[in-house]
């Protein structure tokens, strides 16, 4: 009975273009699932799984998330010979890819090293003579990595959103109750603040410092404190057990 569920969701399916008044004629499906369906991320996983044969075969460790997939290893001073079995299992998913009605968007693909900065040019190097363009820094599923691992970009960019969003809060706040006001912070500030903010454990006070000075803003608006009171009492009031940055 569950194998007849799926083919009936699979099968029997068509799919045609309509500008303004004009339809095209309606093809038949050969592949490929209903966009936004409930099924859709399993049976993507499902049909993913052979490239997980072609990673372990090169010794390739992974990670995949919804259609994101991560290929990852870990090089010795001076050892660099596993860069080319990641060179070979990139060939071989470009392959698998094209054979499976898939298509590998190079644009999208990223390489990137860490490490010290002496090393990471050396592997940056070594990667370039086997065709792989290499990025001082990616995008994770929202969060900015670098090279070093300083996150300097990812606390710019959330502090850059941050106050682009409380500045609009700012001119609003006084046709708003207090309750949706802190909803308004909550939802566009706080959430940005404190997302993976685990990864910041450890960073120096100067770039955390940014991130205090957010929340500082925040209560400000929140509590309509003046710039020249101290924020720090008005903060303890608020919550004594909150966790300031």
């Amino acid at each position: 009975m569950a194998l007849s569920w799926f083919r009936s969701y699979l099968e029997g399916r068509g799919y045609y273009v309509t500008i303004g008044e004009h339809q095209s004629k309606w093809t038949s499906m050969t592949c490929g699932v209903p966009q936004g369906s409930v099924l859709v991320p399993l049976l993507f996983s499902l049909y993913m799984l052979p490239l997980s044969q072609i990673m372990r075969k090169n010794q390739i460790a992974y990670h995949s998330y919804a259609d994101d997939t991560q290929i990852y290893l870990s090089l010795s001073p001076n050892d660099y010979s596993p860069i080319d079995s990641l060179c070979q299992c990139m060939d071989e998913i470009n392959s698998w890819m094209c054979q499976n009605f898939l298509q590998l968007n190079k644009e999208k693909t990223e390489v990137i090293a860490f490490g010290s900065k002496e090393e990471v040019l050396k592997v940056n190097a070594y990667l370039d003579s086997r065709g792989q363009t290499t990025k001082n820094q990616v995008r994770n599923l929202g969060v900015i990595l670098e090279s070093d691992l300083s996150f300097s970009s990812h606390v710019k960019a959330v502090t850059k959103s941050a106050y682009y969003h409380l500045k609009n809060i700012a001119r609003i706040r006084c046709f708003v109750s207090s309750q949706d006001l802190e909803k308004l912070v909550h939802a566009f500030i706080t959430s940005r603040m404190e997302y993976c903010n685990g990864l910041l454990t450890g960073l120096p006070k100067k770039t955390i410092r940014q991130l205090q000075l957010i929340q500082n803003a925040a209560a400000r608006i929140l509590t309509r404190t003046r710039k020249s009171e101290h924020i720090t009492p008005v903060l303890r009031r608020a919550d004594p057990y909150a966790n300031f940055y």
